[in-house]
């Protein structure tokens, strides 16, 4: 469990860096203040999480799972993960589920952002 909880740490360090210096590199090449750059970087992420899941499987490498899918794609995206269970619900046929998922996903975790910064703009006022 150590050495696996090691692998995801390191390959989030890697994922968060990669996240970063890409956010700063499409920031320089566009200017836009649209955030480009995350929304690039969970749909390249998501397509590599896609690729790797299946190319894992398919060259029995899944013992690399913990390092590259929750490692880093986890932490060079904030989507991939959410993607790939999205799909798997569908995938199983379980459409109704996929679909309350990634709304309630998508509201929910918007909802709680607002409760943060309410509370904390209540704490700081």
């Amino acid at each position: 469990m150590f050495y696996t909880t090691l692998q995801v740490a390191l390959g989030g360090a890697i994922g968060a860096a990669l996240r970063f210096l890409a956010g700063v590199g499409v920031l320089k090449l566009t200017g836009s203040g649209f955030p480009l750059a995350i929304m690039s970087v969970n749909i390249f992420g998501s397509f590599l999480m896609g690729l790797f899941v299946v190319i894992a499987a398919k060259t029995s490498n899944t013992h690399l799972s913990p390092f590259i899918m929750t490692g880093v794609l986890g932490g060079f995206t904030t989507f991939s993960a959410f993607s790939l269970e999205a799909f798997t619900l569908f995938e199983r046929g379980q459409t109704g589920a996929a679909g309350l998922y990634v709304l309630a996903s998508v509201i929910l975790s918007i909802a709680g952002l607002i409760a943060g910064v309410m509370i904390a703009r209540g704490l700081f006022a």
